[in-house]
């Protein structure tokens, strides 16, 4: 018998319209950015369109994806827009550094 393995969590970073960024996470960031899109996904991003995906990144098991989120959560936009625009291999990595 196979083992069933769950798939990576992943973090991401929406820009809406208005420019208002948008974090989350999902083990499926396609499927999850069309139901942004279609107005079925965070109610927050609803009638907030275009939007647009800029950032994703690999964020472990739902529970480190959940503890990633809540800090990118907490940064201030200006620091948001420093990891969009450095796009790093960790964000952990990343978080730690700017921290410590």
């Amino acid at each position: 018998m196979s083992e069933i393995v769950a798939a990576p969590w992943q973090l991401y970073i929406i820009r809406t319209a208005a420019g208002w960024l948008y974090t989350g996470i999902s083990n499926n960031v396609p499927r999850r950015f069309l139901q942004h899109q279609q107005g079925a996904g965070a109610k927050a991003l609803r009638g907030k369109g275009p939007l647009e995906l800029l950032f994703v990144c690999e964020a472990g098991d739902r529970a480190m994806a959940s503890r990633l989120e809540y800090q990118v959560k907490q940064l201030p936009r200006r620091e948001k827009l420093r990891l969009v625009a450095s796009q790093p291999v960790s964000l952990a990595c990343w978080l730690s550094e700017r921290s410590g």
